[in-house]
């Protein structure tokens, strides 16, 4: 790329390997974005895999508007990338990821799930929104997750996967993490999971604003 440095470039893509090796995606499903300065990202490109993604698969753009500034057609979820980094001055990373036992929880007709079985869940990534299916790419999604994004730093699409969001990669690959521990939890114990007291969960939550 001629306007962003190539260590940049490169950081972007190691970010994106290791993103994969925590298999949090596969093949092409999923996308990553990075704020480089007040109103240019970087993102993938469309159909990238992001454990083979190389400097040819980033597209640099703009964060006021979504357009491509350099490089190749970005992901199709690109509405949402820069819809999050324009709303959200407090994250730099954001990742659409679909884990196992996570996207099983965004299959099922139940909206009512209560995901604060472990301490991380509340003091990490806080309430989890859950938005209906949308088509993907469409701006019925990319507005509906900004929407949510505004005050979650999780989103759950129906039929579809996960959005997480950051100051940096490692806080966007631990809440992805933590939230697939407790959606499998979840999923095993079935009926008798039993979550966190009201009341814990909302020392954490205070914990979680105070360390905000």
């Amino acid at each position: 790329m001629k306007n962003v440095s190539e260590k940049t470039v490169d950081r972007f893509v190691q970010a994106c390997h290791r993103v994969a090796s925590h298999e949090l995606m596969r093949c092409s499903s999923g996308n990553f974005s990075q704020r480089i300065d007040d109103d240019r990202f970087l993102v993938t490109s469309s159909r990238s895999w992001m454990a083979k993604i190389s400097p040819d698969d980033v597209s640099l753009c703009r964060i006021s508007d979504g357009s491509l500034l350099e490089g190749g057609k970005p992901t199709v979820e690109i509405g949402f990338h820069a819809g999050i980094l324009k709303t959200r001055s407090d994250v730099n990373v954001v990742m659409h990821f679909q884990t196992p036992c996570a996207t099983t929880q965004a299959c099922q007709k139940s909206a009512d799930i209560n995901y604060f079985v472990i301490p991380e869940i509340p003091f990490y990534i806080g309430h989890v929104a859950r938005i209906p299916y949308l088509l993907p790419g469409s701006e019925e999604l990319a507005q509906a997750v900004t929407d949510a994004m505004r005050d979650h730093d999780m989103v759950i699409m129906g039929n579809h996967g996960q959005v997480t969001v950051a100051r940096d990669v490692d806080h966007a690959i631990q809440n992805a993490e933590f939230f697939e521990l407790a959606s499998e939890i979840i999923l095993r114990s079935g009926d008798k999971v039993m979550p966190l007291p009201e009341k814990e969960v909302n020392a954490l939550l205070e914990l979680r604003q105070a360390a905000n």
